[in-house]
């Protein structure tokens, strides 16, 4: 009545309302946090303080490399909880594809596993590329352990970029978990690498019950403090990314069916 007139662009602002509508619902109604997860956070933090404590100002120095072996405490934590990482990507993707009933949250906790893998070797390369500059001398040698670690990296990289090609919430999950199950097989040529090939990059000393090595009380505390408290980290990491991951997944569903709806409308006007 008011003499309004609808232009052809109706269908379009319409779906931009819709999804904006969507959008603002799914982030008043939803999130990636529970009272457990903050429980775990505060442990976490608690735990990483301390680690930092202790590894920068209450272990000893380590006889031959001084203050470098500090950086041992975030080095050695960072590359274990990158196996476990890629070790559950893989887990999950085999049992989305062996599974009959093929729920997509298997696929989410994969990809944010994989996601959060991809960070922590990016620590334990640049890490590992303090501690050889001051070791070695330079930041970067084609040693075995660092080439096959460099090459985890990549692969898990583009383990991602699979993840964003386009196609159904479905066939990412196919073809990225196909991929996951492939590139878990490098991890066991990385660990082994100093023993396979001749490597400047010295042996496993603490798990090793034959290699001679010492660890002072606090240090040998500092080092295991480290693995726990950032495997706890990785968990913590992984329930809010792949809850975050749903929420993704579901925003592009509501998108979708607006999007069918306000083509819908516009083929019938």
């Amino acid at each position: 009545s008011s003499g309004r007139r609808i232009g052809p662009d109706f269908p379009h602002r319409l779906l931009a309302v819709r999804l904006s509508e969507v959008d603002v619902n799914m982030a008043k109604t939803s999130g990636t946090g529970t009272s457990a997860t903050r429980r775990l956070g505060i442990v976490v933090i608690l735990m990483l303080a301390t680690l930092a404590l202790c590894g920068l100002w209450f272990s000893a120095e380590d006889v031959v490399q001084g203050s470098t072996v500090r950086i041992m405490y975030i080095h050695v934590p960072s590359i274990w909880t990158a196996y476990i990482a890629f070790g559950l990507t893989a887990v999950c993707s085999g049992v989305y594809l062996s599974a009959k009933n093929r729920s997509l949250a298997w696929d989410r906790v994969a990809g944010a596993s994989g996601e959060i893998g991809v960070l922590f070797v990016a620590v334990s390369l640049v890490t590992g590329s303090m501690w050889g500059r001051l070791t070695w001398g330079t930041y970067w040698v084609w040693d075995a352990r660092l080439t096959s670690t460099a090459f985890l990296f990549i692969t898990y990289v583009g383990y991602l970029a699979v993840r964003q090609l386009g196609g159904t919430h479905r066939q990412r999950a196919r073809r990225s978990s196909v991929l996951a199950l492939l590139a878990i097989l490098e991890i066991p040529l990385v660990h082994f690498s100093v023993t396979l090939w001749r490597s400047l990059h010295q042996e496993a000393s603490v798990a090793n019950p034959n290699a001679k090595v010492e660890l002072d009380g606090l240090m040998l505390f500092s080092l295991f403090l480290g693995l726990v408290a950032f495997t706890m980290l990785f968990v913590w990491l992984v329930l809010h990314r792949q809850r975050a991951m749903m929420l993704e997944d579901a925003f592009s569903d509501r998108g979708l069916d607006v999007a069918i709806t306000a083509r819908r409308n516009e083929a019938g006007a």
